[in-house]
């Protein structure tokens, strides 16, 4: 195993197969202590969160992957934090990609004048650059194009399969009683340019309420796996 990355919430080896593996970190992005998972910047580490984040990645990805949508999820061992991933480049230098159902965080501090807080959004999807330096900024698809990052074909996918995984995650968190508000995604693509979700999908990654509190990725998961 050779170590490649290291990243916010997770370090990435690179196997002899050819594959990578993520190892899953406790630590969460936020501001001031207070966990946000639109910010881009890690704000606290909370004990398990990674085992947390992991467990959600693996169920997810399986429901993902049987539902036809390109992932680079391959298996995972929960006893050593960690998940197996097919190779995948990413879009420019890294490109995140928010899905919302609610005008809330960044979204409603930037758009405040047009809306109200908590207002319904219709699977609203933004692109930001990964870039801490400059606050991961906004990118349409014009700029996506234009700039050379993605292909207008790769975009229109990449919308279609956030919209697509969105509701799969929203519908199943709503059978338990549960909101979400919003998820935060990362795309890459494969040797033939095919769109594929990688990364995680973990409670770290989501704002999720219920009966109209915030709740936290940790207290989330006991709720989830209930």
């Amino acid at each position: 195993m050779k170590h490649v990355y290291t990243g916010k919430t997770k370090d990435v080896f690179a196997l002899d197969n050819g594959n990578y593996l993520l190892k899953f970190k406790d630590d969460c992005t936020g501001k001031d202590g207070k966990f946000d998972p639109g910010e881009n910047a890690v704000g606290l580490t909370i004990e398990g969160v990674g085992d947390v984040n992991l467990r959600m990645s693996i169920y997810f990805f399986e429901k993902v992957n049987a539902a036809g949508i390109l992932t680079h999820y391959v298996s995972a061992d929960l006893a050593n934090t960690t998940m197996e991933v097919k190779p995948a480049k990413v879009f420019g230098k890294g490109l995140e990609v928010i899905c919302r159902y609610k005008a809330v965080g960044s979204f409603y501090r930037r758009y405040s004048d047009y809306c109200t807080e908590g207002q319904d959004l219709p699977a609203y999807v933004e692109t930001t650059f990964k870039n801490d330096a400059k606050g991961d900024p906004l990118v349409t698809k014009d700029g996506l194009v234009d700039l050379g990052v993605m292909t207008s074909k790769q975009y229109d996918d990449l919308k279609a399969m956030t919209q697509a995984i969105t509701k799969i995650v929203a519908d199943d968190l709503k059978e338990k009683g549960l909101d979400m508000y919003d998820i935060k995604f990362e795309f890459g693509y494969d040797a033939d340019g095919n769109v594929m979700l990688i990364d995680e999908i973990a409670s770290g990654n989501m704002r999720v309420y219920k009966d109209g509190e915030y709740i936290d990725p940790m207290t989330l998961n006991k709720l989830f796996f209930a």
